[in-house]
C-alpha cells in the first residue's frame, strides 16, 4: 500500500511526525521532491531532530528511506545530517536514486545573487539553491548523482555548462567567475561521499510494490507553496502535490491508496506573499512563543514564522489539490490559552464574500470573513481519546471538519511521537 504525507497549507504543518509515526509501520519512506530549503520537525526517544533532506523514517530501523529522483539533493547537507544522526546512535537505511539531481554550489550562489538584485521585490527565498537548481534541471543542465562516477562525461557537461553561468555572473550580476577545475573536483568528491547509497531505486520499489511493502511518499511544504495551484510567484520550485510523488519517486499513480494531508489548527507561513488570516503584533508573538516544541520558528532558516488563525477557504482548497483522504489536524493543545478562537470561513473581495480560493490577483485584496468559537482554556496534553477532549476543543474540531468538507482522523495534541489522537 502506498500513502502520501503532505501538507494542505504553505508549509511548516507538523507532517515531519506524522510521517514518523506512519513510519512506525511501513517498510519503505520516500522523500521525492524539495530539497534542504524546509525541515521536518520529529521528537522521539533520541531526541529532537530538524530534517531537511532524509526522509522521516531515519528513526526506525526496519525502514528503508529513499531520497527520490525528485528531490534536490544537496551533498554536503546530506551529510551533515547523517553525522548528526550518528552522533546520537541512529545509522538509518538510506538509497538515493541515481536519478536525482545534485544542487552544486553554485546554484546557492546564482539564489543568493538574485535576491540580492531583486532587492525589495525578492521572493522571500530561502537561498537555498533550490530555484536554480529546478531551472537548470528543466534547461536540460542539471547534474544526476550517476553522472559523478562517469568522470569524462561530467567534465564536459562542466565546461558547456560554466560558459553559460559565467557570462551572467559577469555581466548580471557583477560577480567573480566560476572556475571549471575547482567545480569538477568538488564534484567529484561528492560523488565519493554518496557512493554507498546510489542505485537504481526504480527497480527496488518496482520489485516492492510486487511484494507488497507499505510505502510512504513524504512531501515538502504544503499546497499553497505549490508552483502551479499555489500563491505563484511566491512558491516553491517543485510540485509539493502528493500527485508529483507518482513522479519525483517513481511510483505508478494508481498504487496510492491514501492522501493524508496535515494541516495545522492555525496558520503560519516562512515567506512572502498573501497570507489572509494573518495576524500581527503581542497577540502574533504570543501565539508563536507557545507554538510548536520551541515556537514558530523556521526549521531550516530559525526565521519567525508569519502567524495566522485556521483559514479554512485556504485549507478547503489545499485538500482539494491534494485529492485528501483524510485529514491530520495538528498543534490543536497550542490555542488552549484563548478565550476566543477566530476562524476564517470567507474571503471578502471587493464587497464580496466568496469560499473559492482565487488567484493572486484577488487574494492579494482579500480580506478574512471570521467565525468566533469559544475556547476550552485548559492544557490538552496527555489526553489520548477524541472524546475526553474538552467539549469546545471537539466542537474546534468538528466545525473545522464540516469547513474543509474532509474527515480529521488524527489530532495531534503535544510535539513528542505518541501525542496523538485517532478520531
Amino acid at each position: 500500500m502506498v500513502r502520501a504525507i503532505v501538507g494542505a497549507n504553505w508549509g511548516d504543518e507538523g507532517k515531519g511526525k506524522i510521517t514518523d509515526m506512519f513510519a512506525e509501520k511501513s517498510d519503505i519512506v520516500i522523500r521525492f521532491q524539495g530539497g534542504s530549503n524546509a525541515g521536518h520537525t520529529i521528537i522521539n526517544e533520541y531526541g529532537k531532530f530538524a530534517l531537511h533532506l532524509l526522509p522521516s523514517g531515519v528513526c526506525y530501523k526496519h525502514t528503508m528511506n529513499i531520497i527520490g529522483n525528485g528531490v534536490a539533493l544537496n551533498i554536503p547537507n546530506l551529510m551533515n545530517e547523517l553525522k548528526s544522526l550518528g552522533e546520537r546512535g541512529i545509522t538509518p537505511n538510506i538509497m538515493i536514486s541515481e536519478r536525482t539531481q545534485i544542487l552544486t554550489p553554485y546554484h546557492v550562489l546564482f539564489d543568493v545573487y538574485e535576491e540580492e538584485r531583486l532587492g525589495a521585490k525578492q521572493f522571500g527565498s530561502t537561498k537555498s539553491g533550490i530555484a536554480p537548481f529546478y531551472s537548470d534541471k528543466y534547461s536540460k543542465i542539471g547534474i544526476q548523482a550517476a553522472d559523478l562516477f562517469y568522470p569524462q562525461r561530467l567534465r564536459e557537461k562542466l565546461e558547456n555548462i560554466l560558459e553559460v553561468k559565467n557570462l551572467i555572473l559577469k555581466y548580471i550580476y557583477n560577480k567573480p567567475e566560476l572556475d571549471v577545475d575547482e567545480v569538477y573536483e568538488q564534484l567529484i568528491s561528492y560523488g565519493e561521499m554518496i557512493r554507498p547509497y546510489v542505485t537504481n531505486v526504480f527497480e527496488y520499489l518496482q520489485q516492492a510494490l510486487k511484494d507488497g511493502k507499505n510505502i510512504l511518499l513524504e512531501g515538502q511544504l504544503g499546497s499553497l507553496r505549490d508552483p502551479d495551484f499555489g500563491i505563484y510567484p511566491y512558491s516553491t520550485s517543485s510540485s509539493t502535490l502528493a500527485g508529483f510523488g507518482t513522479v519525483g519517486a517513481g511510483i505508478p499513480p494508481h498504487e496510492i491508496k491514501n492522501v493524508t494531508v496535515v494541516s495545522k489548527a492555525y496558520s503560519s507561513a516562512v515567506g512572502a506573499g498573501p497570507f489572509v488570516s494573518e495576524f500581527f503584533g503581542d497577540e502574533a508573538e504570543e501565539l508563536r512563543k507557545r507554538g510548536g516544541d520551541a515556537g514558530e520558528y523556521g526549521a531550516t532558516t530559525g526565521r519567525p514564522r508569519r502567524m495566522g488563525w485556521f483559514d479554512c477557504v485556504a485549507s478547503r482548497y489545499g485538500c482539494k489539490v491534494q485529492g485528501a483522504t483524510e485529514v491530520a489536524l495538528t498543534c490543536i493543545d497550542v490555542l488552549g490559552y484563548l478565550d476566543t478562537i477566530p476562524v476564517c470561513v470567507g474571503y471578502d473581495i471587493d464587497g464580496e464574500i466568496t469560499k473559492s480560493f482565487p488567484v493572486n490577483a484577488l487574494l492579494e485584496k482579500a480580506k478574512p470573513v471570521f467565525e468566533y468559537l469559544p475556547g476550552w482554556k485548559c492544557d490538552v496534553r496527555g489526553i489520548t481519546k477524541f472524546e475526553d477532549l474538552p467539549e469546545n476543543c471537539r466542537k474546534y474540531v468538528e466545525f473545522i471538519e464540516r469547513e474543509i468538507e474532509v474527515p480529521i482522523k488524527i489530532v495531534t495534541n503535544g510535539p513528542k511521537r505518541h501525542e496523538i489522537i485517532i478520531k
